[in-house]
């Protein structure tokens, strides 16, 4: 008897789904894409309506000859990829490629993997959508166009190497100009003036801020220098101080909505440092499913790309009956909170990500779990179950105080005060609720000033992005979806356009170059109306509103023209490099400043006959290093501060006391991603005596977990080792004899 064939992405997510359903079924992973646009080619016919090139990469073809095998001994093939754009275009190619009968073929979707997700799923199976499939066809070929078009231009006039996107160059210019910002800020001048007050008859103290002078407000700059603040403080001496008013109220602070990928994404940052794309590493593996002891590979969470905060009515129901069990009728309000989706693009049939029971406590799975999953489970979690209780109420109390004096002016002082006195839903998802009580203080009560102190303040420029940061402006702006953030971010920073500092994000001196090449010559490609006027043209050929060539074709006739003209406009020297007053020690001849696919550096006008190059500060690429100013970091042996210098292999840490002390350290360059290991370190970049490169955790010599390829931040869906990059667009397993490899290439 023929078995029906269920066909997913991941193995992961077969393993589980496998266990829902009986021995008439057989469920395969297709291991993501089987079909893409070539490598080594634009795979793109710009002459007939945009037409993709679909090949098999190398890596897919003993999957794709598997499923062709089973395809035939099989009774219906269900394609049960993920719900998005991206799982229906897989669903769309699996079908193309393997060439069965459309009446064999069912398209099954589920927001979960649990029994009752699955079965109904097959009891409701539907035709491929050919919508969302032409939307994500237009997007991979939007992106295979500017990529592979533009790429090669900045190639040409600045640094072989180079990359250029159309969303990543959205990006960048975000993170480019915050930093441009930061340069041409200017501080401004500020005073206020602090009274530690107390009740007459007692002895508590609180501190009130300057607010008003003779009943009128004063702005943050109404005390602009010392001069200023010191007449305030003239003008209070000997003041009688009383308290003029008591306003108290009740404030209600409501939960927020469950989850979507982008604020999932901010959440995780803030609080627990995960880059963009670890969370959504993490998210997948709860999604697909965990082993939970004798309960087998169990999905914890609904799908993890949506922009979507809407609950199902059966999760809803089961939330409130957990909640009227474990915590009280209390902690409910009386009917489901419903909440309205502000993404344009949301779909009202898609959920919120929430855990898939209720009854899943953090504490009962978590010691299934590695401590970064259970980080990210008891978040979404308590975030899905603090939406379905009842509000927090915090008493306020805000005391004007006034000080008098005759023939001088009046000041009002301003003290605030608050108290949680009911907890609500802050009972199980916790957020910062500072509490500041006053003293009992009464309208007309006599008040002594303890003392009054003038502070200086300056106005502080704009912060960098941080992921977190950063994505919320990507979906306040419109620029790409959720399954696009945590990617785009990790190409930039792969790419070189951007360093982190910690958690804040930092362009390079390429990234400002590229960018403002790009802005000058490129605008559209740059600008953000532009590119999100590009998503909403995507959205609607996805609900069937537009067609996706004339999309295309809109976008790329103007494109390819200004394209021809910039070539023959745009020289090289005049974008990449600088002059300067240096004569080459080798030849003679000047020596200008280029920049480089890593950075800038100095070079010889005399090339090719003279090949001498410099780094830009002053040192010889292959000469002893030259200092550069002091770090904050000091010496362990002798205690003077630590220089940056610069040797063959790049920078390190040299002891300012040299020769006397030669202290040496090496930069560690994090590249994103924990330790799986000891789960305290990072990995960093590091280098052999002889300069090969290798990836080792921060924490060595406690930790000795090392690797000779750079880690992606992914694990492998087989056996859970880390990720590694192996060829240029492919990833592969680091765990000894798996061998499974992942293609990266499928955004530009």
């Amino acid at each position: 008897m023929k078995k029906n064939l269920i066909i997913v992405e991941s193995p992961t997510k077969a393993k589980t789904i496998t266990k829902f359903l009986g021995r008439g079924y057989k469920v395969m992973s297709s291991f993501g894409h089987v079909r893409d646009l070539p490598k080594n080619d634009l795979g793109v016919d710009t002459e007939n309506d945009f037409a993709p090139k679909y090949v098999i990469p190398t890596k897919s073809r003993k999957v794709a000859s598997e499923l062709k095998k089973a395809v035939k001994d099989a009774e219906i093939v269900y394609f049960a990829s993920d719900e998005d754009r991206e799982g229906e275009a897989i669903s769309w190619h699996l079908k193309e490629m393997l060439d069965i009968d459309p009446k064999r073929t069912k398209r099954i979707t589920f927001h979960e993997i649990t029994g009752t997700a699955i079965k109904k799923a097959l009891e409701n199976p539907r035709d491929i959508d050919n919508h969302l499939v032409d939307a994500q066809q237009a997007r991979r070929v939007l992106d295979r166009l500017v990529g592979y078009k533009l790429s090669p231009f900045l190639w040409r006039k600045v640094a072989r190497g180079l990359s250029a996107g159309r969303v990543q160059s959205v990006v960048v210019r975000l993170i480019v100009e915050r930093e441009r910002e930061i340069g041409e800020f200017k501080p401004q001048e500020y005073w206020s003036v602090e009274a530690t007050l107390h009740h007459q008859d007692g002895t508590e103290s609180f501190v009130a801020k300057l607010h008003q002078r003779d009943g009128k407000t004063l702005d943050k700059f109404a005390l602009a220098d010392e001069g200023a603040a010191q007449k305030v403080l003239n003008d209070l001496d000997g003041s009688a101080w009383t308290v003029k008013s008591v306003e108290k109220k009740t404030v209600k602070k409501k939960p927020l909505p469950p989850f979507t990928t982008s604020t999932l994404q901010q959440d995780a940052n803030n609080r627990f440092g995960f880059s963009s794309k670890q969370t959504m590493v993490i998210a997948q593996q709860l999604y697909e499913g965990i082993e939970l002891g004798d309960d087998g590979s169990t999905g914890l969470i609904t799908y993890m790309r949506t922009d979507s905060v809407n609950l199902s009515d059966d999760f809803v129901g089961e939330s409130r009956d957990w909640l009227a069990k474990n915590l009280g009728n209390e902690y409910l309000p009386n009917g489901p909170r419903r909440y309205e989706n502000k993404s344009k693009g949301a779909q009202e049939a898609h959920e919120a990500i929430r855990p898939t029971g209720a009854s899943l406590h953090p504490e009962i799975v978590s010691k299934y779990l590695d401590s970064h999953q259970a980080k990210l489970y008891d978040l979404i979690w308590r975030r899905a179950m603090a939406s379905q209780m009842v509000d927090a109420e915090i008493d306020t109390v805000t005391v004007d105080a006034e000080a008098t004096e005759q023939e001088r002016p009046t000041y009002d002082f301003r003290a605030t005060g608050s108290i949680l006195v009911k907890k609500g839903y802050l009972e199980v998802y916790q957020s910062e609720t500072k509490e500041n009580l006053l003293p009992e203080l009464n309208e007309g009560d006599g008040l002594q000033a303890e003392k009054i102190e003038l502070k200086q303040h300056f106005t502080e420029p704009p912060p960098r992005y941080t992921e977190a940061s950063l994505v919320k402006t990507l979906e306040e702006n419109g620029i790409g979806r959720p399954s696009t953030y945590a990617p785009t971010i990790s190409t930039v920073v792969d790419r070189g356009y951007v360093e982190k500092d910690g958690r804040k994000l930092k362009p390079t001196d390429l990234a400002t170059l590229v960018n403002d090449l790009l802005v000058q010559h490129f605008p559209n490609v740059v600008d953000l109306q532009f590119t999100a006027k590009m998503e909403d043209d995507l959205d609607d050929v996805a609900a069937g509103r537009k067609d996706w060539v004339p999309v295309i074709r809109d976008f790329y006739l103007p494109f390819e023209e200004n394209l021809k003209v910039k070539e023959k406009e745009v020289n090289k020297k005049d974008v990449a490099e600088e002059s300067t007053d240096e004569k080459c020690e080798h030849c003679g001849k000047p020596m200008v400043i280029k920049m480089g696919r890593y950075g800038k550096f100095m070079a010889c006008t005399g090339f090719p006959e003279c090949r001498n190059t410099k780094a830009v500060d002053g040192a010889d690429g292959d000469a002893t290093a030259e200092a550069v100013p002091e770090t904050d970091q000091k010496c362990e042996a002798c205690g003077s501060p630590m220089i940056v210098k610069r040797g063959r292999f790049g920078p390190f840490l040299s002891c300012s006391g040299y020769p006397k002390c030669k202290t040496i350290k090496s930069i560690q360059k994090k590249v994103g991603v924990n330790c799986p290991q000891c789960g305290e370190g990072e990995i960093v970049e590091k280098k052999t005596r002889k300069g090969k490169t290798f990836y080792a955790c921060s924490g060595y010599p406690k930790c000795d977990f090392a690797l000779w390829s750079r880690p992606t931040g992914d694990t492998c869906p087989k056996c859970k080792q880390l990720m590694v990059m192996a060829k240029k667009d492919e990833a592969k397993c680091s765990g000894e004899g798996c061998g499974y490899v992942q293609n990266t290439s499928q955004s530009e």
